[in-house]
């Protein structure tokens, strides 16, 4: 046996995991065995399956309809929110939900009508409605419970809108696309190269005790050759361009994760839900994205316009 993130996971050959299994259980004989888990502990069938559901989610809208795109990301940004306000209430921390669900659906939504004043304004807004809602309560912890309201606002809802920004301009859905892969390749870069080099090298132990810096390096290397493709083509930029968004990309996504993993070890939980099999929740899937979003917004808004 090995143990993955702390569980102990049953090597595999062919004929020695479900005696294994069956064992283990006390059972007469035989049993089932668990379902497949990669080396670095997910269930890959299932991260896969839900993965290729995910891209198609979000690619159709993208491509056909951008309002709705906008709607996907909104819809994905309220639930993450959702998972992050029941993680904070672990910890006694006393946030209003529906102030801050609302704000999350918004903050988007009024990016992609508005620009960037709209999503401030809108930001300001949902603090300041869940500021007053939580006054309304006890004030016992009052200040401490503000600081939570700023902190989830600004965590998903917020950075967020750039991803809708992005949408803007006409070549917008390859702005998006180049976005999304560039952070998806440094998520797939980086658990390849991480189990394949068995990641000796530990980034934050502490934190995070899968990261490591082969995984990084991974990470880096398939960043920079899908923006560098991709910016490119078809989006027409220098390669150097593409290189650079492909390295901020490789630091922001990996910031991303490591601090939703500091969010989970503070707390005392391993993910935020577990609506998405393989995955675990919505906000185990956006930390990146959400981390990334300004940076390429910016990059791309300052090399393409």
């Amino acid at each position: 046996m090995t143990a993955v993130d702390g569980r102990a996971v049953v090597d595999g050959g062919p004929s020695g995991s479900a005696e294994a299994t069956g064992a283990a259980a006390g059972g007469p004989g035989p049993a089932v065995a668990p379902p497949r888990r990669s080396r670095a502990g997910r269930n890959l069938p299932a991260a896969i399956a839900v993965g290729v559901l995910l891209g198609a989610i979000i690619l159709i809208p993208l491509f056909t309809v951008r309002a709705a795109f906008v709607g996907v990301i909104s819809v994905a940004v309220a639930l993450g929110t959702w998972e992050v306000i029941r993680a904070v209430w672990l910890t006694g921390v006393r946030v209003p939900p529906v102030p801050l669900v609302a704000g999350a659906l918004a903050m988007p939504a009024v990016a992609y009508v508005e620009g960037t004043t709209g999503l401030l304004l809108t930001l300001a807004a949902t603090v300041g409605a869940g500021v007053a809602v939580r006054a309304a309560g006890p004030a016992e912890g009052l200040v401490r419970d503000v600081g939570g309201i700023a902190f989830v606002a600004g965590y998903v809802g917020f950075p967020a809108g750039f991803a809708a920004l992005l949408t803007e301009p006409s070549d917008g859905s390859w702005r998006v696309l180049a976005f999304l892969a560039t952070v998806v390749a440094s998520d797939v870069g980086g658990y390849t190269a991480g189990v394949l080099s068995g990641g000796r090298h530990k980034m934050a132990p502490s934190v995070s005790p899968g990261k490591s810096w082969e995984g990084f390096a991974g990470s880096a290397v398939g960043c920079v050759l899908v923006a560098g493709i991709l910016l490119a083509w078809p989006l027409g930029a220098h390669a150097w361009q593409g290189i650079l968004i492909g390295l901020a990309t490789a630091c922001t996504a990996t910031i991303g994760d490591l601090g939703e993993s500091l969010l989970k070890r503070d707390i005392g939980i391993k993910d935020m839900s577990n609506l998405l099999p393989g995955h675990g929740g919505v906000m185990d899937r956006l930390d990146s994205l959400l981390c990334t979003a300004p940076v390429a917004w910016l990059l791309l808004t300052a090399f393409l316009d």
